[in-house]
């Protein structure tokens, strides 16, 4: 079980289309092992971040696990049901679990140690993560275009975006437009 777990990580890594085509990575274990990523994508990130700014790891780690639903329903409604492709019936909990699939690079941010290090490795993960996610829903999602995945992962980006800002935004109490 654990071998499996690994070829995951590694095919994911390695941005391994095989990874979403095959039917034996989508079994009984495979969203467990998508959460787990996640999980660990998040305390990856924290860690690196403590370099820098301290921040709760377990927090991170839920963090992920609300950013794995997030990223999975926006690509399930965008790829699904408003911009289907003719064999893009796929459920929900395949996107799910190739959405988990995808955050694997996420992990190499445990190496990330030294403030130096932590940017650099931070950037290079998340672009790993976009393109592994670019991958993954054209595989599992059937589209015959990479520009149609791109399209479907870059508004979902935005969208997750906006909101992050939006929620940060109305946490802030000292925006100077009050102050007028």
């Amino acid at each position: 079980m654990f071998g499996e777990f690994l070829n995951i990580i590694f095919k994911s890594i390695k941005l391994d289309r095989s990874l979403y085509t095959d039917n034996r990575n989508f079994g009984e274990a495979s969203i467990y092992f998508a959460g787990l990523i996640m999980i660990l994508d998040g305390i990856a990130g924290a860690v690196a971040a403590n370099t820098i700014i301290k921040t709760a790891v377990a927090m991170s780690g839920l963090t992920a696990i609300l950013t794995w639903f997030v990223w999975s329903i926006l690509i399930f409604v965008i790829g699904v049901k408003l911009f289907p492709d003719k064999q893009s019936k796929v459920p929900f909990k395949k996107i799910l679990t190739a959405v988990g699939f995808a955050h694997a690079p996420g992990l190499l941010r445990f190496f990330a140690i030294t403030p130096e290090l932590m940017i650099p490795i931070i950037f290079l993960t998340q672009f790993w993560i976009f393109a592994a996610l670019i991958i993954s829903t054209k595989q599992v999602l059937n589209l015959k275009s990479n520009v149609k995945s791109f399209g479907i992962v870059f508004l979902s980006f935005l969208i997750i975006a906006f909101l992050s800002i939006s929620f940060v935004m109305s946490r802030m109490d000292m925006l100077p437009v009050n102050q007028i």
